[in-house]
């Protein structure tokens, strides 16, 4: 099989399986059948055997395919790569810190802080970042096919999100949607929300900080050649 449509069919499985195990159709039938703790772990273990064949297929097939852009030597691309990297680690981790009010156990009537003020889906937008800086930097299509994943499940995946959990939780959600904004910065732009010095994430910035000095430490001995390459 060529390598590039193996990329590709991973891609779509991995994207595609958790975009209908977690459908307003399918997820309801499954807690229903199992609870909400198997569903979950169901839902891991699904995550994790569609995400390993795909990165062990690009693993063995790295820079497959026509070469579609050169933008690695372009300095203001560069530097925007390593923007998106160094805001999509930060979302990622201020997100894990931050649980939405919306979350399981969490209060509907509860105002969002922190993280949340910028961006309703700091993993999802995290995930978009990270596939969109590596999509900038490797231009070969199934490089692009591989990183365009991860870009399509944070975009996907969090309007997937919105859809269900406003269909399931009504007009607590809808609240918290037009309070919030996906797009990162949205809402404090129109005005919904109103960044205070108490919304900082001090201690996810510098756990951030570390993370990024291991990933570029790490990144050749890991995944090979350099950062974003």
């Amino acid at each position: 099989m060529d390598p590039v449509v193996k990329i590709a069919f991973w891609a779509t499985v991995f994207v595609g399986a958790h975009l209908v195990v977690t459908s307003s159709y399918v997820r309801p039938r499954l807690v229903a059948a199992m609870g909400e703790r198997p569903y979950r772990g169901v839902f891991s273990l699904l995550a994790f055997v569609t995400f390993i064949p795909l990165v062990v297929v690009f693993a063995y097939n790295k820079h497959a395919g026509p070469l579609l852009w050169t933008l690695r030597n372009t300095d203001a691309v560069r530097w925007l790569a390593w923007l998106f990297m160094v805001a999509a680690v930060v979302l990622l981790v201020a997100g894990l810190m931050t649980p939405s009010p919306v979350a399981i156990g969490g209060s509907p009537r509860a105002r969002p802080r922190g993280v949340l003020k910028l961006t309703r889906h700091p993993s999802f937008v995290a995930f978009a970042l990270f596939g969109f800086a590596h999509m900038l930097m490797n231009g070969l299509l199934g490089d692009v096919i591989f990183f365009g994943s991860f870009a399509a499940l944070g975009i996907l995946g969090g309007w997937h999100q919105d859809a269900r959990k406003l269909a399931t939780l009504g007009d607590s959600y809808r609240r918290f949607v037009d309070d919030t904004s996906f797009f990162p910065g949205l809402a404090l732009i129109r005005g919904a929300q109103h960044w205070e010095s108490a919304d900082t994430p001090w201690p996810a910035l510098g756990l951030s900080a570390v993370l990024t000095v291991a990933l570029i430490l790490l990144h050749p001995m890991l995944f090979g050649g350099l950062p974003l390459g």
